[in-house]
């Protein structure tokens, strides 16, 4: 490749001139060499600048992590003094609580045994007329269960034996609770039969003294003493000093065979009217243990 020709201007002339080829190749080494080295200050003292801002920004990035590392840490220091400020006023509280809560167990303590002495004396007294009221009571019921057995008695024998006079003893007279006049259908009288009711809870041998002395008063055939309780050694019924003993369940059927008896003794007597020997037979008869248990 032929070198192009350069034309500069002379500075003492001002006339434009060629350069030889030399001159050319020299200089244009020497402006190569100034571009190169003003390229190579520029990139120098760029990347200085660079470097230099790197550095910058480097300690400013520690700086930072440095003044935020100190404000965690700050952020922490008043995070465990707040706690333990919390903690000191929450004991403090609990303390003052607890204090407080003792003072109103102390009254409520005080106050509750006043009112539980106040209350045991109510309660002495209550239980007191309860007793007397619980004692009233039970003589009421009582006595309203001897009537009632009576008056449920009665209703069973007067819907049982029809052809029977059945009445019942006034209260306040002395006797039996209820005397049966055994009658046949034509209305002949075949005996009495006096009833005595006891539905109480405990068994007395008393009733049954008592029990003969009103059937010698009504001049009674019979007496039955009906009761709710039975003595130990009686089951269902039993004849009991001449007194028939039996529960409430087997008086109408005790009274049946008893009733029985009568009739069929009454018409006995009448056939052997006038015949004395078999009347004395007859006696002994019914007298006797063969009588009883045939009733049994």
């Amino acid at each position: 490749m032929t070198p192009q020709k350069i034309k500069v201007v002379c500075p003492k002339c001002g006339a434009n001139v060629d350069l030889s080829e030399a001159i050319q190749d020299e200089l244009l080494h020497e402006i190569e060499e100034r571009v190169r080295n003003n390229v190579e200050a520029d990139r120098a003292k760029e990347i200085s600048e660079l470097q230099t801002l790197l550095e910058e920004k480097s300690k400013k990035l520690k700086e930072s992590e440095k003044n935020e590392l100190g404000l965690l840490k700050r952020e922490q220091e008043l995070e465990e003094k707040a706690a333990s400020v919390d903690l000191v006023i929450a004991k403090q509280l609990a303390e003052e609580r607890q204090q407080i809560a003792k003072q109103a167990r102390e009254t409520a303590l005080e106050e509750s045994h006043l009112k539980i002495k106040e209350y045991d004396i109510k309660m002495a007294g209550l239980t007191e007329q309860l007793n007397e009221m619980r004692r009233k009571v039970e003589q009421s019921s009582m006595q309203l269960q001897g009537e009632a057995g009576e008056l449920d008695l009665e209703g069973l024998l007067r819907q049982t034996f029809t052809d029977d006079d059945i009445q019942p003893v006034g209260k306040g007279i002395r006797g039996a609770d209820i005397i049966q006049r055994v009658q046949t259908s034509d209305g002949q009288f075949c005996g009495i039969i006096v009833w005595e009711s006891k539905n109480t809870k405990n068994w007395s041998d008393r009733w049954i003294s008592k029990l003969k002395e009103d059937q010698l008063t009504a001049k009674a055939d019979l007496a039955v003493l009906v009761s709710a309780v039975l003595p130990e050694d009686v089951l269902n019924f039993a004849c009991i000093d001449t007194i028939w003993v039996t529960g409430f369940p087997y008086a109408i059927s005790l009274a049946t065979a008893l009733r029985e008896q009568l009739v069929q003794l009454y018409r006995a007597r009448r056939s052997l009217e006038g015949k004395d020997e078999k009347i004395e037979f007859l006696y002994n008869y019914l007298s006797g243990p063969e009588f009883r248990q045939r009733i049994e």
